[in-house]
């Protein structure tokens, strides 16, 4: 690699260290900077000198700019860094061609992609690109970019060092969008230092006197722009005086380019207008929407004025703004009037796009306009069918201020609010049913709001009256005509009584309305909520519509991520994984990150109790990730713990208590019991792979104890083995059998087959030794084919057993297999375990 040098900017020496660093490291594995600071502090100028050291270095640059006029239009920023290389789209995978082109409005496709598959679209185009050289990402003024392309550059960057790839952005401080907010190296540039500012004041402003100068660093603060552009102000005939009150600096730079424009010819004005308006920098768009607003033909010299001016540069396809300032200024030196007249005539031009027209038409009125909220409604569609998702949204809440009718309007917020749900966006739901319980809502709106305004709670997530007060919502919902909203909303109030153990009187409360939906008995939606709500009352009937569904039928995977969460809840875990299995194949290639969360998740649990801990590791790894991304605190909490458990059955001691203690702080805050549980067994399984039996014993009993907030009516089901195996080293077989012979019970009222295969292993090893090898023998008879962590519990305990008993022959076969399967698995533990006793059943000294 060549010696590379970048041109000097005064007063950024460190800043531009940091920069080099992050290329000249970053080609290499990859790398992400945010630039955080203040307008017009040099961010735009960092990024143009790591723009051409990354070209120096051989990288191929990409670059975005966000536009605050182009905010709203969904993935113009994507489109605008993508461009150079969409010849290679083909490229991709053909879900992911047709994605990105969707996104871009070039694809007739019907679907509607996810984000998350867009932005995966996105990384293996830049990711191909790196495979060949190294390819730089530079985004300015990220806060302006669209909502789409800010979580896109974010996706991209978390996975930067994976594919190779340097992502460098800026921002103006206090901007809190996901690439800003998402923890990556930061680099806060703040002002030149004072000997630097005067160098910067004399190389251009030298016949300023030094006390106009040192006004003038006074005002700036060291502000690089504030220094080359406020010395204009102290040479005119309003120079600011001592005694004026002193404006912000962003104000200030403000007025000094709107000052210019006053200077400017009337046709001149118009099209600097229509150019801030407009957003999209495209020439000859700007110069017809000027002819319309000023009822004149207009040619490319209209511009020449505010070019000499030193506002914008012109070339023969763009129009580009010095800096987001000037057209900041531009804007706020007009009236209202005028900036909807500009917008009005950019509307009157834009007829090949219905979208961009739309929104400049309803940028253009002030108040009530039934025809354009209407017509902004409508571009939802559009949104939804390029996986413009924040776009849509946008759409209905404009659409929404611009509707007469109260009750409409509150109803178009609530539809943009549910689009906010099922992206997992809490504070904007919050926001958006806010806005509309203030407006004359029908009763299903009503139903619709409240159900809205609970899901996200959390602190009480199974508090008796909000689980009660959801199934009154689905009940109104059901009689206002909605049966869909009512069985989501019952799928949410059974979800609480899962995450918290809700108590027998609610889970009935939920069980009976969903039971009262006349004929959707097999609806995914309401086999789920039984399963959930009821797991061991209602097992036996989730069982039998499950065993009449045929996996090889279904394809979409919200219907198969709800079976396999109600197969898991019933403790089914064979069927849950294959219905896992599928979701999971079918969310990646749809790229549907969020619901993708939900299944790794559960995964990861069904093969722990399984025995494929690679798999598990897997899923609760990818799936911890994904859970963070995508802001998901309760299923972040659950794969965590699933996470610590496996690193306690794979002996990791240290990092399972580090992930216990981890997810204990929010599962104790919002009181989820299913959590509390397994973490209870991820500790006691530390106490019991390092020798502290009576302490793992007593870990693993609280689970059990209904008085305990580690209880849960079935995840409790996880730990019978272990508390049986820890009961017989503590010496607590007495108290053992109670718990086992409460869980007979429950087994008379369920057919959970991780409950049985569980009592398999825990009858035997806490029987008498009349009683034992039956009991063994049962086990052993019962198919444990896709239970391979049971089997090999229940063979290296027999074959203990057999040991003992002086019969080394039969217990040399069972402790062979068990031994074999379980260092297989990765139990280290029991794997050790089986060799001891293997070993001294072949009558040899350890």
């Amino acid at each position: 690699m060549p010696i590379l040098t970048l041109p000097a900017l005064t007063g950024r020496e460190s800043e531009l260290k940091i920069l080099e660093r992050t290329v000249v490291e970053g080609a290499a594995s990859g790398g992400v900077l945010v630039i955080v600071g203040d307008p017009g502090i040099g961010k735009s100028a960092l990024l143009r000198a790591a723009e051409r050291k990354s070209r120096v270095a051989g990288f191929r640059v990409l670059t975005t700019v966000g536009v605050e006029a182009e905010a709203q239009l969904p993935f113009a920023g994507l489109h605008q860094l993508l461009d150079p290389v969409l010849a290679t789209v083909d490229a991709l995978p053909a879900s992911e061609c047709d994605a990105l082109l969707a996104a871009f409005g070039r694809s007739d496709s019907a679907s509607r992609p996810e984000l998350s598959l867009i932005a995966r679209a996105a990384l293996g185009l830049l990711a191909a690109g790196a495979a060949e050289r190294p390819v730089a990402v530079i985004a300015d003024d990220v806060q302006w970019l669209d909502a789409q392309t800010q979580e896109t550059l974010t996706f991209i960057a978390r996975r930067a060092q994976d594919t190779g790839l340097v992502v460098i952005g800026a921002a103006r401080t206090g901007h809190e969008g996901p690439f800003v907010s998402a923890g990556f190296p930061e680099l806060h540039v703040r002002g030149v230092d004072d000997a630097s500012a005067e160098r910067i004041l004399l190389s251009h402003a030298g016949d300023l006197g030094a006390a106009a100068r040192r006004r003038i660093r006074h005002e700036a603060s060291g502000n690089p722009l504030a220094l080359l552009e406020l010395p204009t102000l102290w040479r005119g005939p309003d120079a600011p005086t001592s005694d004026q009150q002193p404006l912000p600096l962003t104000a200030r730079l403000e007025r000094a380019f709107a000052g210019r424009m006053a200077e400017l010819p009337d046709a001149t004005r118009d099209a600097v207008l229509v150019a801030a308006v407009d957003g999209t920098n495209d020439v000859s768009e700007i110069l017809a929407a000027t002819g319309v607003l000023s009822r004149r033909d207009t040619a490319l010299d209209v511009l020449e004025p505010a070019e000499r001016a030193g506002l914008l540069t012109v070339s023969a396809a763009s129009v580009e703004f010095r800096h987001p300032l000037v057209r900041s200024g531009v804007l706020q030196s007009e009236t209202v009037r005028r900036r909807q007249a500009a917008n009005a005539a950019l509307s009157a031009v834009l007829v090949d796009e219905p979208y961009r027209r739309t929104w400049h038409r309803a940028q253009s009125v002030v108040g009530p306009d039934d025809e354009i909220a209407d017509e902004l409604e409508a571009t939802v569609t559009e949104s939804l069918s390029r996986g413009a998702v924040m776009s849509a949204i946008a759409g209905l809440e404009r659409s929404a201020q611009l509707t007469s009718s109260s009750a409409r309007r509150g109803h178009r917020l609530l539809l943009a609010a549910e689009h906010a749900f099922r992206m997992g966006r809490e504070s904007l739901v919050d926001r958006l049913v806010g806005t509309a319980a203030r407006t004359e809502l029908d009763e299903l709106d009503r139903a619709r709001a409240q159900w809205l305004r609970e899901i996200f709670k959390g602190g009480a997530l199974g508090e008796a009256t909000r689980v009660l007060e959801l199934c009154d919502v689905a009940r109104r919902s059901v009689d206002a005509g909605d049966t869909d909203l009512s069985l989501y909303v019952l799928a949410g109030a059974a979800l609480r009584c899962w995450w918290t153990n809700g108590g027998p009187v609610v889970r009935a409360r939920v069980v009976q309305a969903a039971e009262g939906l006349v004929g959707l008995g097999h609806d995914p939606r309401c086999i789920v909520t039984l399963a959930i709500a009821e797991p061991v009352l209602k097992g036996g009937d989730v069982s039998r519509r499950l065993e009449r569904i045929d996996i090889d039928d279904i394809d979409d995977a919200v219907t198969l991520r709800r079976l396999g969460m109600a197969a898991y809840a019933i403790g089914d875990l064979p069927q849950a994984a294959d219905l896992l299995d599928k979701a999971e194949s079918t969310l990646r290639d749809q790229g549907s990150l969020g619901m993708l969360t939900h299944v790794l998740s559960l995964q990861a649990g069904a093969q722990l109790g399984l025995g494929d801990w690679t798999r598990a590791d897997e899923a609760a790894r990818e799936g911890l990730r994904l859970a963070e991304e995508t802001g998901q605190t309760i299923w972040h909490t659950g794969t965590m713990v699933y996470d610590a458990l496996a690193n306690g059955l794979r002996g990791n001691a240290g990092r399972a208590l580090e992930l216990t203690a981890q997810a204990e702080v929010p599962a104790r805050r919002l009181h989820l019991n299913a959590m509390l549980c397994w973490a209870q067994l991820a500790r006691g399984l530390v106490w019991f792979v390092t020798g502290r039996y009576a302490e793992a014993y007593a870990a693993y009993r609280r689970p059990f104890d209904p008085a305990d907030p580690s209880f849960h009516q079935r995840e409790r089901f996880n730990g019978v083995m272990l508390l049986a195996e820890a009961a017989v080293y503590a010496d607590r077989r007495d108290d053992a059998r109670d718990v086992v012979a409460g869980l007979e019970e429950t087994a008379a009222l369920t057919p959970s087959p991780m409950l049985l295969v569980q009592l398999l292993y825990a009858r035997a090893v806490l029987a008498d030794d009349a009683q034992a090898e039956a009991l063994y023998l049962e086990g052993l008879e019962y198919d444990l084919s896709r239970w391979p962590w049971g089997r090999a519990r229940i063979q290296l305990a027999y074959g203990s057993w057999l040991r003992r008993a002086g019969r080394l022959g039969d217990a040399r076969p069972q402790l062979r297999a068990a031994h074999r399967t379980l260092r297989h698995m990765g139990a280290l533990t029991w794997s050790d375990m089986a060799l001891r006793e293997l070993i001294q059943a072949r009558g040899e000294a350890l």
